[in-house]
C-alpha cells in the first residue's frame, strides 16, 4: 500500500527549542490515523511541515508521493487542511463561502454546483440560511471541513477539529469524518483519546517532539495493553483486594471506595477462574463482575507517563 504521509528523521528546532526530534512517521492512504499527544508535544509544528508552511530543520516530508519542499500547486491542489482556529468571511452564507473557496481552485462552475450541494449535505447545513457570523463553535467546524474537501482532496489534514467542541459538537464533526473512511486519507491530530478511538484505524503518540509508537489501534492495545476485570462485593471487600494483589495474575488493584475494584490482569482467563473462588473462600456475595478490554487512554498514560493537559 502507498504512503500518503512519509517523514524521514523529521526535526525542527526554534533556537535552543527542540519541537520535534528525527519523527518518522508513515501514513497509508485511505486510512484515519490518528496524530495523538499532549498540549505542546509538536503535533501543530508536524502539521505546518507536513502542509509546507514551514520547513525542517533536518529531515524530508513527502506527501502523496512528493517531497514538500518542493511540491508545486498540482500537488497542493490535492490536499484539504483545516487549522486550529480556522478563518471565515462571517458576511457570508454557507454556500457563498463553499463557492468562494471553490473558485480559488478554479473548480468549473457545472462540478462546483454539485460539489457545494453534496458537502453541504454532509455538514448538515443545506438548510441554513443564517449568515456564517451566527454559526455555532460547531457548526463552523464543519463548514470548516467542508472548506477543506471542497477540491475533492485525497489527503484531508486537520488540526484540533474538536477541541473546543461541546460532546453534540464534538459528534457531529466525528461523525462527519467517518463517513469519509475509504474515500479520503484523514490526518486527524489531537489530544482527545476518545475521539481517536472512536473513528481511527492507526494511531501515533509523540511526546516532547519525540514518536513513542506507532500502529493500528487494535494491534496498540494488544501490544502495551493489558485487559481488566471490574469485581464488586457487598462486604469484605479489603481482605479480597489484598488477596487478588497478590495473584499472580494481578499487575494492579484499584479501589473506588464502594467494594468496586478494577483489577488490572495480565491473564484474563485465570483472572474469572479465580476470582469467584476467591469470594467464595471468604463467604463473600458477589455482587458484580466484568471483563474488558484496557481503554486507548490508559494505552496512551502507560506510554506517555501522565495524563494528557
Amino acid at each position: 500500500m502507498s504512503a500518503a504521509i512519509e517523514t524521514r528523521r523529521l526535526t525542527k528546532v526554534y533556537g535552543k527549542k527542540r519541537a520535534l526530534d528525527h519523527v518518522d512517521l508513515r501514513v497509508e492512504e485511505g486510512s484515519i490515523f490518528g496524530f495523538l499527544g499532549p498540549n505542546g508535544a509538536g503535533k501543530t509544528t508536524t502539521l505546518r511541515m507536513l502542509t509546507g508552511l514551514a520547513r525542517p530543520t533536518k529531515g524530508t516530508v513527502r506527501v502523496l508521493g512528493h517531497d514538500v519542499s518542493s511540491a508545486d500547486n498540482a500537488v497542493r491542489a490535492e490536499i484539504g487542511f483545516l487549522p486550529d482556529v480556522p478563518g471565515f468571511y462571517e458576511w457570508m452564507t454557507a454556500e457563498e463561502f463553499l463557492r468562494f473557496a471553490g473558485g480559488l481552485f478554479g473548480i468549473e462552475r457545472r462540478v462546483l454546483d454539485q460539489r457545494v450541494g453534496v458537502l453541504l449535505d454532509l455538514a448538515g447545513l443545506t438548510d441554513v440560511t443564517t449568515r456564517i457570523g451566527g454559526y455555532s463553535r460547531g457548526m463552523k467546524q464543519r463548514l470548516g471541513v467542508a472548506q477543506a474537501l471542497i477540491n475533492a482532496p485525497r489527503l484531508l489534514m486537520l488540526d484540533e477539529p474538536t477541541s473546543a467542541l461541546d460532546p453534540m459538537g464534538r459528534k457531529e464533526v466525528l461523525d462527519m469524518l467517518e463517513s469519509l473512511r475509504g474515500r479520503t486519507t484523514v490526518f486527524f491530530s489531537t489530544h482527545i483519546l476518545g475521539d481517536v478511538e472512536r473513528i481511527c484505524d492507526t494511531v501515533a503518540i509523540l511526546d516532547n517532539g519525540r514518536l513513542v509508537v506507532q500502529a493500528p489501534i487494535d494491534e496498540l492495545k494488544a501490544r502495551y495493553g493489558a485487559e481488566k476485570v471490574v469485581v464488586e462485593v457487598e462486604d469484605g471487600a479489603d481482605e479480597l483486594a489484598t488477596a487478588i494483589d497478590a495473584a499472580p495474575w494481578s499487575t494492579k488493584v484499584e479501589r473506588d471506595g464502594n467494594g468496586t475494584m478494577h483489577v488490572t490482569v495480565a491473564d484474563a482467563y485465570a483472572a474469572k477462574r479465580a476470582i469467584p473462588a476467591m469470594v467464595a473462600e471468604r463467604g463473600l456475595a458477589l455482587s458484580r463482575m466484568e471483563a474488558g478490554e484496557m481503554g486507548l487512554e490508559e494505552v496512551f498514560v502507560q506510554l506517555v507517563g501522565g495524563g494528557q493537559s
